[in-house]
């Protein structure tokens, strides 16, 4: 009886979900290079088992880290030590997990929907839904949308990209994707409402009529689906993708870290077990290597926009090297222009392997990274009623990106 308890119990431990009762955010605020670097060492290191929530950047800008709770008065000592400020932005997050789950349960008790109009939007969606969702599209849009398989992922699931196409062949086209951080569910969310914006639009709106009157638009929504049925079933707070490494225990490689262009330097890790851990090599995750093969083979790739939260930024290559790009100029006033339209800010990351360096090197003048809602308050644990008011604003910011992709072309 006793061993059967005991096997009962690993049961649920290998069944069950990583739970983070005690563990907080807390933001960070460096005032000066000296914090900057203290801060940098502590996001290097290993002992505390550290999650940077948002990494580090600059004098005066927040850095927000989760801290297990058996760290937290180590880490909370070292800083005050250093004097350097910090806030706690969640007090516990497994109670905002806890909440976030009720609702999702709640909202699952209503019938599944027969087609995308009575599709909730509203509400986060595990990925045999967004599958569900996307045959749906396709099938009441067939002269509109279609559903390319570009590969597949390390655990053998689809990756499906919905390509929206008023006809012709190999037209000039705009890539968006969601979800390469798996854990970031607002932008798969996002992603499903823009797909059904899309065919709403077209023959109402006409800027977006006449976008895809001469071009094609390509949307992938779970771009890293192994991560994001993880993030429902066993870890809320998974990031990278679900391939073993070899030799390490840890699992996973950081998909916006794992592209061609300088691919290992600043911002990224050669640790297995870091959440920035860039991989073996260049292109080793089929995640990242289905686009990039799909992307050359295409060849007429205009714009490409990936999509991340949070913080409420656009960027704009370079992530890994100081250089201005030659096309900053037109970068930044279009930049300034989606600013003025959903009031958010811009800024410009440290990170190497970065998808949007990749894409703006294989000569896509127009590549964007967004980083939607918020700005800390919730972090990645963004409740579901702001994903449409989120959607909503983006969407402004992508129509002002493909508006001027298509009135530009080059």
């Amino acid at each position: 009886m006793r061993g059967l308890l005991a096997f009962a119990a690993l049961f649920v431990a290998v069944l069950g979900k990583e739970t983070y009762e005690g563990h907080q955010v807390l933001r960070i605020i460096p005032k000066d290079d000296v914090q900057l670097s203290l801060i940098k060492d502590l996001e290097d290191s290993i002992e505390f088992e550290l999650d940077f929530w948002r990494g580090v950047t600059d004098v005066a800008t927040p850095v927000d880290v989760r801290v297990p709770f058996h760290s937290l008065q180590s880490v909370k000592i070292y800083l005050e030590t250093q004097d350097i400020v910090y806030s706690i932005m969640i007090e516990d997050l497994q109670v905002m997990l806890d909440y976030e789950q009720e609702e999702m349960e709640s909202a699952a008790r209503v019938a599944e929907p027969r087609n995308t109009d009575s599709y909730d939007y509203s509400r986060y969606h595990p990925i045999n839904e967004i599958y569900s969702f996307q045959d749906m599209l396709v099938a009441e849009n067939p002269n509109m949308v279609s559903k390319i398989v570009i590969g597949q992922s390390y655990q053998g699931r689809p990756l499906n990209v919905l390509k929206f196409s008023t006809g012709g062949t190999n037209r000039p086209a705009i890539w968006i994707d969601t979800g390469i951080h798996s854990r970031e569910w607002v932008t798969q969310a996002s992603g499903t409402w823009f797909a059904k914006k899309i065919v709403t639009d077209y023959g109402r709106d006409p800027a977006l009529t006449a976008i895809l009157n001469k071009m094609d638009i390509f949307l992938e929504i779970v771009t890293n689906p192994d991560g994001y049925y993880y993030t429902h079933n066993s870890n809320r707070m998974w990031r990278k993708t679900r391939k073993p490494n070899p030799g390490s225990s840890c699992v996973g490689v950081d998909p916006n870290r794992n592209w061609d262009a300088g691919f290992g330097g600043p911002g990224a890790s050669r640790n297995p077990c870091s959440e920035t851990y860039h991989g073996p090599s260049a292109h080793s995750e089929s995640e990242v290597r289905s686009i990039v093969d799909f992307v050359k083979s295409h060849g007429n790739f205009k714009s490409f926009v990936s999509i991340h939260s949070y913080s409420q930024m656009l960027l704009y290559p370079y992530g890994y090297t100081k250089t201005p790009v030659r096309d900053q100029n037109e970068c930044s006033q279009l930049m300034l222009h989606k600013n003025a339209l959903n009031n958010t800010c811009f800024a410009v990351d440290q990170a190497s392997g970065g998808t949007i360096d990749w894409t703006y090197n294989q000569g896509i003048k127009y590549s964007y990274t967004f980083e939607l809602r918020d700005t800390g308050r919730y972090g990645f644990i963004l409740p579901a009623n702001q994903i449409i008011p989120t959607a909503t604003e983006t969407w402004l910011a992508l129509m002002a990106i493909m508006d001027h992709t298509y009135k530009n072309p080059y």
